[in-house]
């Protein structure tokens, strides 16, 4: 297996065996060990959102912080991060359809 070839995204893991019913895959999944972000925004996604949701997140972060041209430690950047991680897992459209595959990366 070649370690440099990208993988598809493989259901997380969590050390200790926390499950959430999550809000974007609308099932019961493993949990993050911890809340990932300050505050309440940071604490609903440790009650709310799995591990596997949260990997998802972090690629659309990282487009969002690259469409901006943000730096990770700039105010602007986490004010603006915050927003669209609130409607990426709570807001309006936020579940994933009913028998979602993420798509396979490019080889």
């Amino acid at each position: 297996m070649d370690p440099c070839a990208p993988t598809q995204l493989q259901p997380e893991t969590n050390t200790s065996g926390r499950k959430v019913f999550c809000v974007k895959f609308q099932k019961e999944l493993p949990g993050l060990d911890e809340p990932p972000w300050p505050g309440e925004l940071g604490q609903r996604i440790y009650e709310n959102v799995s591990k596997d949701a949260w990997k998802l997140w972090e690629e659309r972060m990282k487009m969002i912080l690259n469409e901006y041209r943000l730096l990770p430690w700039q105010k602007e950047a986490h004010d603006l991060i915050a927003k669209y991680m609130e409607d990426f897992f709570f807001g309006e459209s936020a579940a994933l359809p009913p028998g979602y595959v993420p798509p396979q990366q490019k080889k």
